[in-house]
């Protein structure tokens, strides 16, 4: 794509916007950037770096000076989220403009293979791990997506042979057309983002587009254990592998006995025994096994496999072991921010456990996860957006030893009052964070700020 001379809208000033821009500056693009926010209520990191573009600015402005300015450009990229019912962006779709989403931007630029992964829980995870194994193999290996780093940042850098793994949202996804990935997984489908999508049938087609334009020469990896997920295969071009911890669906990724085993065209090799690998949880299996279908289509040796699965130890924020007070283990989980991740949470917690729940409404129903709730879960704290939905669902459900929170300090400080030598409290919300923090990182570290002062 050639944007030199064009006119270019950079919509959402946060990392992926900045990092848009600069791309498009770099290819001599004639850049406006447009946030929502006027920029003194912008973050002090992403204010210094717009003060650096030679950029023109559209920051704070209203609708219809936006929407009347749209008229003049040739191109608009948008960061993930940025709604598209948007009066300038279907103003922008309706006169024919190319509208494209970050993602789309690194990819068109970018010299690498890449390697993409979806579903609703498990990407970051898996995209960490998915990283470390090409790297552990010798790739030059690019981490970037959702998961951090846009795509757009690193794009220019990257060199033909070069792989990139990237967590790939459906935020991010809706907004592509040439995106094609040479293997790409969808972890699994669960509920999530309902106040974005609508119904459960928008959230799976957005995320189908990972693999929308891959062709017989690419792979897909789906999880036979999801039923969404699985039912995907319909509409797959590529070549698909399964991914499974309870069957042996044919080609793919597997469990036999303690043994994770990797078959394609009617040959197995062996991975490891899966009681070696450092990632606890019969989440992280699934995430292994989809890492491991990844790598190998792509041509890794089960050796580089076999030496990250036994070394990898996980990301931050998910299930992360943060520090024992007085005989009490605070588990950050910032990133459970769906029911379904919540319940993966809930099920590797081994020892009586305080839960706090809570954050940003997504229109999630929680009435599943209280379903899932086991004896391990020794109470519960309630706090923002949804407490008032989680104290309905736990009355329904019949779940008596729950407590309010007016704040976030004071959901941790009553989580710690009500545990005792030898519980667990843990951070797993089941909801986004936009109700008290930027995103769920920073309510992850305050979380660890929290309890590194008791």
């Amino acid at each position: 794509m050639d944007v030199s001379g064009k006119k270019a809208l950079v919509v959402g000033m946060a990392k992926s916007g900045t990092a848009s821009a600069r791309l498009l500056i770099e290819k001599n693009a004639q850049v406006t950037i447009y946030d929502a926010k006027k920029e003194e209520e912008l973050k002090d990191t992403i204010r210094e770096e717009i003060q650096k573009l030679p950029a023109s600015k559209l920051l704070g402005a209203d609708d219809a000076a936006v929407t009347e300015f749209v008229d003049g450009i040739d191109l608009m990229v948008l960061s993930p989220g940025v709604p598209l019912n948007l009066p300038f962006i279907r103003r922008a779709y309706a006169a024919g403009k190319k509208v494209i989403a970050e993602m789309e931007l690194g990819y068109l630029y970018s010299r690498a293979e890449f390697v993409a992964i979806t579903g609703t829980n498990g990407k970051t995870t898996t995209t960490a791990l998915t990283g470390e194994i090409f790297k552990n193999a010798g790739k030059s290996t690019y981490v970037l997506g959702n998961i951090g780093v846009p795509i757009s940042e690193m794009a220019l850098a990257t060199q033909p042979g070069d792989i990139v793994v990237a967590e790939t949202a459906a935020l991010q996804l809706e907004t592509t057309d040439a995106f094609r990935p040479r293997a790409c997984a969808v972890l699994n489908i669960t509920e999530d983002h309902l106040n974005r999508y609508g119904t459960m049938e928008n959230y799976t087609n957005a995320k189908a587009l990972v693999f929308k334009n891959q062709t017989a020469d690419d792979f897909c990896v789906l999880n036979y254990d999801n039923d969404i997920a699985r039912s995907l295969a319909d509409r797959v071009k590529s070549r698909i592998l399964w991914f499974s911890r309870i069957s042996e669906p044919g080609e793919g990724a597997f469990v036999r006995g303690n043994d994770m085993i990797f078959k394609l065209d009617g040959l197995e090799k062996y991975i490891c025994n899966i009681n070696d690998i450092k990632i606890p949880g019969s989440h992280n299996l699934e995430n292994a096994l989809a890492a491991c279908a990844l790598a190998s289509a792509m041509g890794i040796s089960a050796h580089a496999i076999r030496r990250t699965l036994k070394e990898f130890p996980g990301v931050e924020h998910r299930i992360e072991f943060v520090k024992e007070v007085n005989g009490i283990k605070y588990i950050n989980d910032s990133k459970g921010t769906n029911p379904d991740a919540t319940i993966k949470a809930i099920e590797a917690m081994t020892a009586p456990t305080i839960l706090l729940l809570g954050g940003y409404d997504k229109h999630s129903d929680f009435m599943p996860m209280f379903g899932a709730i086991n004896e391990n879960i020794a109470g519960i704290v309630a706090l923002g957006d949804t407490a008032k939905k989680i104290l309905e669902a736990a009355e329904i459900i019949g779940y008596k030893n729950i407590a309010y929170a007016k704040s976030f300090k004071d959901a941790v400080l009553q989580a710690k009052d009500m545990a005792k030598p030898g519980y667990n409290v843990l951070l797993s919300p089941a909801c986004a964070s936009y109700d008290m923090f930027s995103d769920f990182e920073e309510r992850g570290r305050v979380f660890k700020e929290i309890v590194y002062s008791l």
